[in-house]
């Protein structure tokens, strides 16, 4: 992990990156605000430990011009500053967690690992599409084959369920407790009433179906 630790007292500085060497961790230092932007800006780092009270810039005036610039690496306050108004202006200020020195080192390592983590998770795909047919979860509008289909709010949740599991063959049970969030077998066909109405929107009219029944299994949205 390579982190810029930007922080104005260096026996300090030194003592956390020794502390943090042994994990395999990478540490670089700037001694002060304007130093600690210009790295930060231009480097590759996987996380940012920022102090508060630094000399030239302090510390939420580095986050804050960095994330105006559209700099997004995960940062953390370490700071002496404690209060809960000063934890609050870290976090407005666009930091991802904070800490009041003195600090216990384990704790730090697990909460910028924990950071680099979350920075990980890849954003969930804002289009989902199989075949010719294509679903926009930013607008919630559906597309086949160039014509739009107007669906009812639980028709779309169905058909956005069945894409995010596309080839795979999806249960009515799971239909049931992640569309409807029922855990137990209502005494209805709402689910098979759902599909079949979904059915004749999305492939009535087309040249292929993508709505599969598996009988005694449940459904599949794929191209066959």
């Amino acid at each position: 992990m390579r982190v810029l630790l930007i922080e104005d007292d260096p026996k300090a500085a030194a003592n956390l990156r020794a502390g943090l060497a042994p994990e395999g961790h990478e540490v670089e230092v700037a001694v002060d605000g304007r130093a600690g932007l210009l790295a930060a800006a231009a480097g590759n780092f996987d996380v940012l430990i920022i102090d508060r009270m630094l000399p030239g810039l302090d510390g939420l005036g580095v986050l804050r011009t960095l994330r105006g610039a559209g700099v997004h690496t995960p940062a953390l306050f370490l700071t002496a500053l404690g209060g809960l108004d000063d934890r609050l202006d870290g976090l407005r200020a666009g930091g991802d967690d904070y800490m009041v020195k003195p600090y216990a080192l384990a704790e730090l390592s697990a909460r910028l690992s924990a950071l680099t983590r979350r920075a990980r998770v890849p954003p969930p795909q804002v289009k989902l599409r199989v075949g010719d047919l294509e679903l926009d979860r930013t607008t919630r509008t559906v597309w086949r084959a160039g014509q739009k289909i107007e669906l009812k709010p639980r028709e779309y949740e169905v058909l956005e369920y069945l894409l995010r599991h596309r080839g795979q063959v999806v249960t009515k049970t799971m239909l049931l407790e992640d569309v409807w969030g029922f855990h137990f077998t209502p005494q209805t066909s709402i689910v098979e009433a759902q599909i079949s109405r979904l059915r004749a929107k999305i492939d009535q009219g087309f040249a292929a179906p993508l709505i599969h029944t598996y009988r005694g299994a449940g459904y599949k949205l794929d191209v066959v």
